[in-house]
């Protein structure tokens, strides 16, 4: 299993009348938490488009369990629960606020996409070798 943490801290944009994040700025964060969590193995989605492989989220789910408030400084928790072994990645996302109170669950999956052909891929050789020591208990 590989975990990656960032913070964010909510935008008075982000909220709506009742000082509430709006829920569509959920998939934002689900991306600040992807796009942190494979920059912290050496990677960006610039990089994967220079190898020559695109990702596309196909799938997002949310489950809302308590609202986060403008100025609240929220922990985004990434985990990758296994190692993609065809053309899809999942990672699993947890919203909490400071006081470490769980917000927001999710999931968002993509495909690897390769660029010229537009057809699946799978996970490039050069992100499986940085994600295989952490799920090496998957192999047994």
């Amino acid at each position: 299993m590989y975990q990656h943490i960032t913070t964010v801290r909510v935008r008075y944009a982000e909220t709506d009348q009742m000082d509430i994040v709006y829920y569509g700025n959920y998939a934002q964060y689900f991306e600040v938490g992807r796009a942190e969590c494979i920059r912290e193995l050496g990677f960006t989605y610039k990089k994967m488009e220079e190898m020559g492989v695109r990702m596309p989220v196909v799938a997002m789910e949310a489950k809302f369990l308590r609202p986060a408030h403008y100025d609240d400084l929220i922990t985004i928790k990434t985990t990758l629960k296994e190692l993609p072994v065809k053309h899809e990645i999942a990672f699993h996302h947890e919203v909490y606020n400071e006081r470490k109170k769980l917000l927001t669950t999710g999931r968002v999956a993509l495909y690897f996409i390769d660029s010229k052909t537009g057809k699946r891929s799978s996970l490039p050789d050069e992100l499986r070798e940085k994600l295989t020591p952490f799920f090496t208990d998957q192999a047994l």
